[in-house]
């Protein structure tokens, strides 16, 4: 204690100012041998005196700025080895010292590394050069200090040379983690990897992001802006300006705990490993050296009040840098803390969900403009940087939205109304389908239903009216791969049939009634019922087949309408579906053909001229109907060709059917097969160019028609022994004799009656 109570005014002798050494003896600031010295550099003095001379000379300068704190931290380490040597701790071994003073500069303290390196117990203070240093001994076994981290830099470079251990207690740059560029570095401190952590974490929770930064002009301060700024740029954290200040100005203020590691060490060689393993007790916590040599130990938040004109620090909170959180020790300072939310320290307002920011010309990035995220994009958070865009396939979003919405799906449900409407006319087919069929069969053996071609025919004709009736049911509602494939195959193969069945009874109305051999040679040839109609309907079926095999119809997801989604039937191929209403246009052009050659038959034989007019409402439906369906899209496409659908089916249900049962129902005097003859007589009178018919013309006109009427004559109630009685306008009844069928057969022209 003499010394140290000596030490004292040989420090604050000279006004504040060292001069510099003579000699090597000169240079050590307080030292005290041992058989383990420990070396010690401070920063007493806080800056270096710029040299006079000129030119400069390689001398080691004057120092000035005498520090009392770091001053009083010299004579606790060398009040702490003394007590250690007064201790029983380490007994038969004593420690000595060598502190030097660094005025907080590299140059002065390398020159003091260096004699850290000389040899022990040598004559001459040299570094030897070797190759290895295992057997070497140095002068110092440890090295306490420096507290500057651009000093402690530099000396650990040297001391790693031959592995010896320094512990700073103040260097935090975070680059002294680094233990392959300085393995024997260790620190009392947390690095500054976790004080920017700390500060970053106050600013964000503070909601600031646009600040300024101060920061010494050293290593130190360089590399701590540098930690800074990279966790502030992961933050959203902008920095204003940077300022850098000379270092050295500040007034330390670091505590140091001096690391008791060296109690336990008996062995030198040991040194560093021991270190690595030191644990130091603060109160109920465990302090300890890390992987990089560093104390995880926390921060205090200072809070900076100015009260009465005078500026009151207080604890605020404390900053655990292990679990990178704030502690509070009770609710008032939490109350504190969060109430630097309420500064503001913003360049710019807060971008609300549904907008983005957008960069201005400043070239901070807190700087920024807020718009509206663009149509089918969105933003769910505050200062989103870039909208997220929607799934165009089945999300939509307005401007400015914050979320995306599940597009509607539309289809031709069966609650919407024109589906309804649509149906209740399919059903009302259905109903007049089935009514015609009662009808038809309660009059099975009237001259209108034989004249039609007979129950089977009409039963096979209404059979696919009502098919095509049942097929518009497979239009509406969600469309699946089943309704898909059936709608169009179902329609097109009963549309075909049905224009099949009325084709052969057109080429036998006009075989019956036409009096040209060679035309009637031609007719008979084509007329084949049931060959022609199964041909016509197959030719269809192997369209539809192929079709469904190769380019089948399918489910589509149409997407054309921004914020829908119309479910619809993909065609497969419009070509195949072009080919199938071909195929049925022109089997409907043949049998217009046809029925308009005999649409001046007699009036209960003209079915030929409705045919006609079934033809013609069925062409015109579907001419209009290829533009419409080519130029509309929606969930209403299924319902135009609905539409088509069910304007020709009722088109020629109605020309076909309607009249005959109109004659059948209300004029019931016509339905018999006396006037079916004398409209037959008629006829042919006229189409012999006569009208007044006499005896000789009814003769020769009689032979021509006379297969015509034989069948009727056979069953005729009028008729007896053979003979045929009927009334032709203008004249009296006349009574002919009916030819035995031999002798018809050899007549020039036979017929083939339509009844």
């Amino acid at each position: 204690m003499a010394f140290v109570i000596f030490l004292i005014p040989c420090f604050m002798v000279g006004t504040d100012v060292a001069f510099s050494c003579q000699n090597a003896d000169d240079f050590v600031g307080a030292s005290s041998p041992g058989d383990i010295v420990i070396g010690g550099l401070f920063s007493v003095h806080s800056e270096m005196l710029r040299p006079e001379e000129d030119p400069i000379k390689p001398v080691i300068q004057n120092c000035a700025g005498f520090e009392i704190q770091v001053f009083l931290q010299t004579l606790a380490m060398i009040h702490a080895i003394e007590t250690i040597n007064n201790s029983t701790l380490l007994s038969g071994v004593t420690l000595g010292y060598e502190i030097y003073d660094t005025c907080a500069e590299v140059t002065k303290a390398m020159a003091s590394a260096l004699r850290f390196l000389s040899k022990f117990n040598s004559s001459e203070d040299a570094v030897e050069f070797k190759c290895n240093y295992s057997d070497y001994i140095p002068r110092v076994k440890a090295v306490i200090g420096a507290s500057y981290s651009e000093v402690s830099m530099a000396v650990s470079r040297l001391l790693a040379l031959q592995l010896i251990p320094q512990v700073s207690p103040a260097s935090s740059a975070e680059i002294l983690s680094d233990k392959i560029r300085f393995p024997s570095f260790f620190r009392t401190i947390p690095s500054d990897f976790h004080q920017t952590r700390a500060m970053t974490r106050l600013i964000c929770e503070s909601g600031w992001n646009w600040i300024g930064v101060i920061a010494t002009d050293d290593d130190n301060g360089r590399f701590a802006l540098e930690s800074f700024g990279v966790q502030a740029m992961a933050n959203n954290v902008c920095i204003a300006f940077k300022e850098m200040l000379p270092a050295y100005l500040s007034d330390s203020t670091f505590h140091t705990k001096v690391d008791q590691a060296i109690e336990n060490i008996v062995k030198e060689k040991r040194l560093l490993e021991e270190l690595k393993r030191v644990v130091v007790i603060d109160g109920d916590k465990e302090v300890k050296f890390d992987s990089h040599g560093d104390m995880s130990t926390s921060y205090d938040v200072l809070l900076w009040k100015e009260i009465d004109g005078h500026m009151e620090i207080t604890t605020m909170a404390e900053y655990d840098a292990e679990k990178g959180d704030f502690i509070f020790e009770d609710e008032e300072k939490k109350k504190d803390f969060l109430a630097l939310k309420k500064v503001q320290s913003t360049c710019s307002q807060p971008c609300s969900p549904g907008q983005v920011k957008k960069v201005t010309e400043s070239p901070h990035t807190c700087c920024y403009e807020c718009i509206y995220c663009p149509e089918n994009h969105y933003s769910n958070q505050t200062d989103m940087d870039y909208c997220y865009r929607c799934n165009n396939k089945t999300y939509w979003a307005p401007v400015n939205s914050s979320t995306c919405y599940r597009k509607t799906i539309y289809f031709l449900a069966w609650t919407d109304w024109f589906a309804i409407f649509l149906l209740l006319l399919s059903a009302f087919g259905v109903v007049l389908v089935l009514s015609i069929c009662v009808i038809f069969t309660k009059n099975l053996d009237t001259p209108v239903v034989k004249a039609s071609g007979g129950l089977t025919v009409c039963y096979i004709i209404l059979f696919s009216h009502f098919l095509i009736f049942l097929s518009t049911v497979f239009f509406i509602d969600i469309p699946t791969e089943f309704k898909c494939k059936t709608r169009q195959a179902v329609f097109g193969i009963s549309f075909t049939l049905c224009i099949s069945c009325i084709l052969i009874k057109s080429l036998k109305i006009l075989l019956a009634f036409s009096f040209d051999p060679k035309l009637q040679n031609f007719l008979k040839c084509m007329y084949k019922p049931i060959p022609t109609v199964a041909t016509c309907t197959g030719i269809q079926v192997i369209i539809c087949t192929f079709w469904l095999i190769f380019r089948t119809p399918f489910v589509n997801q149409n997407f054309s309408i921004p914020r829908a989604i119309i479910l619809e039937c993909n065609e497969g191929s419009i070509v195949a579906f072009g080919i199938m209403l071909g195929y049925i246009a022109a089997l409907a052009f043949i049998c217009f053909i046809f029925a308009f050659k005999g649409r001046k038959l007699p009036e209960n034989y003209n079915e030929a001229k409705f045919i006609t007019f079934g033809m013609l409402i069925y062409f015109i439906a579907w001419i209009v109907f290829i533009p419409v369906y080519a130029t509309t899209f929606g969930k209403y496409l299924p319902a135009v060709e609905i539409i088509v659908v069910l304007i020709s089916n009722y088109g020629i249900l109605c020309c076909t059917f309607l009249p005959k049962c109109y004659i059948i129902i209300y004029k019931q005097e016509t339905n018999t097969k006396s006037a079916f003859l004398k409209m037959v007589y008629t006829y042919s009178s006229k189409s012999a160019g006569s009208v007044a018919v006499s005896q000789a013309s009814l003769d020769s006109k009689s032979s021509s028609f006379r297969a015509t009427v034989t069948d009727l004559c056979k069953t005729e109630n009028d008729s007896v022994n053979g003979n045929c009685h009927f009334q032709v306008p203008g004249q009296s009844l006349i009574k002919g004799k009916v030819l035995p069928q031999n002798a018809a057969r050899t007549m020039v022209r036979k017929r083939v009656s339509s009844i």
